[in-house]
């Protein structure tokens, strides 16, 4: 192998492969609260985010390479495995969104797959060049690497029973992606035979172009995280984890939206008894057309800015009244607000999870989510929750 790396420009790959996971984690775990277009954009930055900095990794990391001779990469492959890596990341976040062990498992091979494919996808680049030959021990073990360190990753975002700092994470997928990477290049041999001297041909240096392509990964990272991570704590039921310290910024909207002034924490509506009058069916909205659900269809419900959705365990559907009519309507029991833009059906409540100074709830039902917790109100959801649970096993109605 007649080459060897510019530490420097190695440095640079990783912290470019570690930004790019933190900013790409960030707007993932935000996806199991999002709703509608919102959620699609989420999945879409994320992986583009994402794709964006393990491509730039890879990139910047074949840049640090010196060689003894010219090297000229081929467009059309060095784009497929960009394309390619955008693919596989936004399949793998939207898998482990789903919060589900056995598609967290499938989302790491994939991602770990598809991390290992880009890179030899774009190896083939620089077959114009140089031949190339792989050692099938490095390639396994760069596999092994990628597979390990994006599922450990995606479990500690996702799944970990009280997730570590987010940088944390970015530290560990940036290392699978930069692992990878490595590990391959080490099994990898050129043969010069058939190329030509190296001859500088190029207005740009090698140190030129790698600090161009990482500043590229940088902008698109803070343009999504600019606009698409709300200003406001208490949004998503990630962030009260994130930052727990503005928890009670959260509680402010809770008594603005409920009608409560002060700085106690405002009183929690309690099980009521309804009769069956009260018990009616939200008109919504899917594909243009307009009928009913029924309440026992509800598993949670969501005001989003001026519009109100209700999630039936597979689909958000759109419901013309407010969060606080559709909460009128509702019986309680099993109905509980839980936050001023949720309410929830605690029929369908899996656990109730500790994230920060609050809480989410997280939902048995095909399509995973959860539901932010407000910090006043997670005591009282949790006796509600257990006191529905006796009634339930005991036949009460």
């Amino acid at each position: 192998m007649a080459s060897h790396h510019n530490l420097y420009l190695v440095a640079l790959s990783i912290i470019v492969a570690i930004q790019a996971s933190y900013v790409g984690l960030n707007l993932a775990i935000r996806i199991p609260g999002a709703f509608a277009l919102n959620r699609r954009l989420l999945i879409a930055a994320s992986a583009i985010t994402l794709a964006v900095g393990i491509w730039s990794m890879h990139f910047i990391g074949m840049l640090s390479m010196s060689m003894t001779s010219q090297i000229d990469y081929l467009v059309l492959p060095t784009l497929l495995s960009f394309l390619l890596c955008v693919l596989v990341t936004g399949i793998a976040i939207y898998l482990a969104s789903l919060r589900s062990p056995h598609l967290l498992a499938i989302a790491a091979g994939v991602m770990g797959v598809g991390i290992t494919i880009m890179h030899y996808v774009g190896m083939i680049a620089l077959r114009s060049s140089v031949q190339l030959s792989y050692d099938p021990v490095y390639v396994v073990v760069s596999f092994l690497i990628a597979v390990t360190a994006s599922g450990l990753a995606l479990w500690l975002a996702f799944s970990a029973e009280r997730r570590p700092p987010l940088f944390l994470c970015a530290t560990f997928l940036g290392c699978a992606v930069s692992g990878m990477h490595y590990s391959a290049m080490e099994g990898t041999s050129f043969d010069f035979a058939l190329a030509s001297q190296l001859t500088s041909t190029s207005f740009i240096s090698s140190d030129t172009l790698a600090v161009i392509v990482s500043i590229v990964a940088f902008a698109v990272s803070g343009i999504f995280m600019l606009t698409l991570v709300p200003k406001r704590v208490g949004l998503n039921p990630e962030e009260a984890g994130d930052k727990s310290g503005d928890d009670s910024a959260a509680d402010t909207g809770d008594k603005a939206e409920d009608g409560y002034k002060g700085t106690k924490a405002p009183p929690v509506e309690r099980v009521r008894l309804v009769d069956a009058a009260s018990i009616s069916l939200l008109p919504i909205e899917k594909n243009g057309n307009r009928f009913h659900i029924a309440a026992s269809e509800v598993v949670s419900v969501h005001a989003n800015a001026h519009y109100t959705y209700v999630f039936n365990g597979r689909d958000d559907l759109f419901c013309s009244l407010s969060i606080s009519e559709i909460y009128e309507r509702l019986p309680k029991p099993p109905f509980y607000r839980t936050h001023r833009s949720y309410i929830v059906n605690l029929a369908h409540v899996g656990r109730v999870k500790k994230s920060g100074d609050a809480a989410v709830a997280e939902l048995d039902s095909p399509v995973r989510r959860t539901v932010p917790i407000s910090r006043a109100r997670v005591a009282d959801l949790r006796q509600e929750l257990a006191s529905y649970q006796t009634r339930e096993h005991s036949g009460v109605a």
